[in-house]
């Protein structure tokens, strides 16, 4: 196969009449990274690729991923690694290779919950089917149960305890109500924590059996409209989950830290922490309503009090019955990868990831997100057979067991750890596409520029351009929520990032740069049946028009980083973020008397001022088209810089200075300093701060040292 390098790009293209000469630009600002020659092939190439993108082969892709249950583990979900690796040779790819991890996998044998006193009340424990949509009535979509859920039986007094946080059983303590040995009924969301989380909290009040419900308030009629009609949970919808603490280890829980290869060392599961040792189960608010109604003890409170007609009580008084026999055994999951090797500097690589197994039938959670990268690589594939080639390799994955833990893009990373370090350039996720039309990405920020950049470039479905959408549903969602920031390039990029997906193991063990990807919209099916190819087509994307945008956006991002003569990162911009999380635990109660944080703000302006004029360098070498092989591997390996090998205090798997995540999931910046200064201890709290300063001073040498003296300036930016 020929390989067609940037600088015989244009010509081969117009040769082959894919573009008109006239459509080339004129006058157009070089892109960041760019020549204003190389600038021009880019445009081209990003536009040829888009033009492959196709709403209907996304249908396609999109009813063969749904057409059956896939969970992790399962024979469907097994083929269909066969079938991604069979198509991904079809189209072109190269290297396509299946890769065994022997995990902990959960299915099971046994689910029941009923209660006993003051009545006799059996959980149907399954969804209603509908007519209109034939898959409800699949008779292989499992009932209700928690993926890595313990196994056990207990009989007991039934209590609810609102959303399972640990200031929600504060408030029953306050009652006098006793959770220890009790089955304890909890709401999915209000707040929203990952039921994970909500697991944890119960285990470590003795609870014996956890119960998580969807209320209606949340995701149900009282949101709006309900499936089929509407995009919210009807009456039986379950939430199936996984309850794994994989916010404290990620991966499989018997080989922490290291691939589960076969015949790999494994602890035994006694000691894994991220195992739960407690029963859990999700109901539907048709099964859980009757529980609610009769469990009697106090009103509870106000804020407690959800969706249904009824009055909610903190319970106590009702005893119920539940059993859960797990089939909790290793077995094999399977990553798939495929390339594009790079054709001046493979070396370099750009991953793409996106989990394949679902609950059910996945039809925004993955499948979504599966049908677009599936059309992409297709696109990038019939370019390829025409000769065009990315600089830098393209590496896609099809990870196995996100849901059970974020299990295969974990092993995967730890089994190819020390190579990531040293090659991988960003790691792109989209674990859904789309469930409506609002572009809520996240990305560390030295890559918000250029997710900017590219989302002024390309065109959305309603008019316009997915930039003046991006900033017009962001001021939208702003102003219900009464923040009156205004939205600027600055900060329309969410750059805090939690975990609860697959980009987990890039950014917080090895440091790899992070983009996130989705369009979000009403969405009340999440892991239920009724996330489906019925729901996406009448609901979620009628005409898939999103998927598309999905397939366009995700490869012209992956190809603006592979052809890049500079990489387009901004570390002044990552700078003023990061100054911006100091400000936040500076703010803190106790910190200003307590910890010293004046130095981390030295070192984050000089950071900066080397950002600054690493931006300038940047410029200036791209506009000369000078390839430096040096500062792109400076740039390639600078968020590795707040890499800490022990860990952050408690969690030594996440070794991130900057990123980690709750155990909720949500966001957490500079935990190991966040985390200690929310527990008031100054000894560690300074520690922390003082390995940060320590990370952000190489930070800030790494970049100087790439400066000449020709491209420096006087002036340093102030700790302001």
């Amino acid at each position: 196969m020929q390989v067609v390098t940037r600088h015989l790009l244009v010509s081969s293209l117009l040769c082959l009449g894919v573009f008109p000469v006239s459509s080339m630009a004129q006058g157009q600002p070089p892109i960041k990274g760019y020549s204003a020659k190389s600038s021009q092939a880019q445009i081209k190439v990003e536009s040829d690729f888009r033009s492959r993108i196709s709403p209907e082969r996304a249908r396609e892709w999109h009813r063969y991923f749904t057409a059956e249950p896939h969970p992790a583990g399962s024979e469907r979900n097994n083929h269909l690694a066969e079938y991604i690796a069979e198509k991904w040779r079809e189209q072109g790819m190269e290297d396509v290779t299946i890769r065994r991890y022997d995990v902990l996998n959960s299915f099971p044998k046994e689910v029941v919950v009923e209660m006993t006193a003051p009545v006799a009340y059996r959980a149907s424990l399954k969804e209603d089917a509908y007519d209109v949509d034939p898959d409800t009535s699949n008779p292989k979509v499992d009932k209700a149960y928690s993926g890595l859920s313990a196994s056990g039986e207990v009989t007991a007094p039934i209590v609810y305890a609102h959303s399972g946080n640990p200031e929600d059983y504060e408030v029953l303590r306050r009652q006098g109500i006793d959770v220890r040995g009790k089955i304890v009924l909890v709401r999915y969301s209000n707040p929203y924590s990952y039921r994970g989380f909500k697991a944890l909290t119960a285990q470590r009040l003795g609870v014996a059996a956890l119960l998580i419900y969807s209320d209606p308030a949340e995701d149900g009629y009282k949101k709006g409209k309900v499936f089929p009609d509407g995009p919210y949970g009807p009456e039986s919808h379950l939430q199936r989950g996984a309850i794994t603490y994989d916010f404290m280890v990620p991966g499989d829980p018997l080989t922490p830290g290291w691939a589960s290869r076969p015949g790999a060392r494994r602890i035994p599961p006694e000691e894994a922490i991220s195992l739960p040792h407690i029963i859990a189960v999700p109901l539907s608010w048709h099964d859980a309503k009757p529980l609610l109604e009769h469990m009697g003890g106090p009103e509870a409170p106000k804020d407690w009090q959800g969706g249904l007609p009824i009055t909610y009580r903190m319970g106590g008084a009702g005893t119920a019955h539940v059993k859960v026999e797990m089939d909790n055994r290793v077995a094999p999951n399977y990553v798939v990868e495929a390339r594009i090797r790079g054709s001046e500097a493979p070396e370099d690589w750009i991953i793409l990831g996106n989990h394949r197994d679902a609950w059910v039938f996945g039809g925004v959670d993955p499948s979504s997100g599966t049908a677009s990268m599936m059309e992409l690589t297709r696109a990038l594939g019939d370019m390829l057979r025409q000769g065009i080639r990315p600089r830098r390799t393209l590496i896609v994955c099809s990870w196995d067991g996100e849901e059970v833990g974020l299990t295969g893009s974990t092993e995967w990373g730890e089994d190819f750890a020390d190579d990531l370090k040293k090659h991988a350039v960003a790691y792109l996720n989209v674990d859904s596409s789309t469930s409506g039309p609002v572009f809520e990405p996240a990305s560390v920020a030295s890559l918000a520029p250029l997710l900017i950049e590219v989302a002024r470039s390309l065109p959305e479905p309603r008019g316009g351009t997915l930039f003046d959408h991006w900033k017009k549903d962001t001021a939208q969602t702003r102003a219900k929520s009464k923040d009156k920031r205004p939205v600027t390039d600055a900060d329309l990029v969410d750059t805090r990032i939690g975990s609860g997906s697959d980009h987990t193991v890039f950014l917080n063990r090895l440091g790899i740069p992070t983009l996130l990807l989705q369009f979000n919209g009403p969405y009340g099916v999440y892991h239920s049946m009724y996330d489906d190819f019925y729901w996406m087509n009448h609901i979620g994307d009628p005409g898939y028009k999103y998927h598309t945008l999905m397939a366009q956006l995700w490869g012209v991002l992956a190809l603006r980083l592979a052809n890049a003569d500079v990489l387009p990162f901004d570390f002044a911009l990552a700078a003023r973020h990061l100054r911006g999380f100091v400000r936040e635990v500076q703010a803190k109660p106790g910190v200003a008397k307590n910890v010293d944080l004046k130095p981390l703000l030295a070192a984050v302006a000089r950071f900066e001022a080397a950002g600054v004029a690493v931006n300038r360098l940047i410029a200036t070498d791209a506009a000369g088209s000078k390839k430096d092989a040096t500062l792109n591997a400076t740039l390639r390996g600078m968020e590795q810089t707040w890499l800490y090998e022990k860990g952050i205090p408690g969690r030594p798997w996440f070794q991130h200075l900057l990123y980690a995540a709750r155990y909720t999931y949500a966001h957490l910046e500079l935990p190991g300093l966040t985390e200690a200064v929310e527990k008031q201890d100054w000894v560690e709290s300074q520690r922390q701060a003082d390995l940060l300063v320590a990370a952000t001073r190489r930070a800030a040498e790494s970049l100087e040292k790439m400066v000449p003296p020709e491209v420096k300036k006087p002036g340093q930016s102030r700790a302001h």
